[in-house]
């Protein structure tokens, strides 16, 4: 029920950020990559999904991501997260509703599938690390992603509060999917960045200056 909510866990890639398929496509261009041709390392081909998969993980560092992904495009691996990241921008409408949520003492938690920790840190590069939330949970740290229920559950933990106390907010539907199992009211993010940060606003009944929009997914 609105009001009720004293929690906030937020994804990353494609929630906090502008969207992974327009980041993708620019790093497609700046490398000079054959149309879809990350996507499909990424997606597609085995030791590219096997890779990605152990690095969310733990089980292999971003450097392995980087020479396997790298060899599979045929480009230089050399800081290659950082160049694949670059053009995945904080998205000012959801920052926003983050922050006015913690202004009116909501706790606020990130609940990230890796992209690697190091030697290149994307949350920290965002300025959306320790600092900004009141908890962290990266499945690389955790040894286990989503949608595991282990990793929701344990976002719940480090908030110190119950499912039907929180909200989250996904890009990927089948992420959503264990977060309502555990009663948390989801939140699908799809194109509209204002759309969604006017509904947290209204779920969290977080009052802005002016209209907030209308209570809708």
């Amino acid at each position: 029920m609105a009001g009720s909510y004293r929690g906030l866990i937020l994804d990353f890639g494609g929630v906090l950020t502008t969207r992974m398929r327009l980041n993708g496509e620019a790093f497609e261009r700046a490398e000079g990559l054959v149309p879809g041709s990350y996507f499909a390392a990424l997606e597609e081909h085995p030791e590219g999904v096997a890779v990605y998969a152990a690095l969310e993980v733990g089980e292999a560092t971003q450097e392995d991501w980087n020479r396997v992904i790298g060899g599979i495009l045929g480009i230089d691996p050399t800081g290659l997260m950082r160049r694949a990241l670059s053009n995945l921008h904080p998205e000012p409408a959801i920052v926003a509703a983050a922050e006015r949520a913690r202004e009116a003492g909501i706790k606020v938690a990130l609940l990230s599938n890796s992209f690697g920790l190091a030697p290149y840190n994307p949350y920290a590069d965002r300025g959306l690390w320790t600092d900004f939330f009141d908890a962290v949970i990266v499945s690389e740290l955790e040894g286990v992603r989503k949608p595991a229920a282990l990793i929701y559950e344990r976002a719940l933990a480090a908030l110190g509060l119950a499912g039907g106390e929180c909200v989250y907010v996904d890009d990927v539907a089948a992420n959503l999917v264990p977060a309502e199992v555990l009663g948390i009211r989801t939140v699908h993010h799809t194109t509209d960045p204002t759309a969604t940060a006017n509904l947290l606003d209204s779920l969290l009944l977080i009052h802005q200056a002016g209209p907030t929009g209308a209570d809708r997914d």
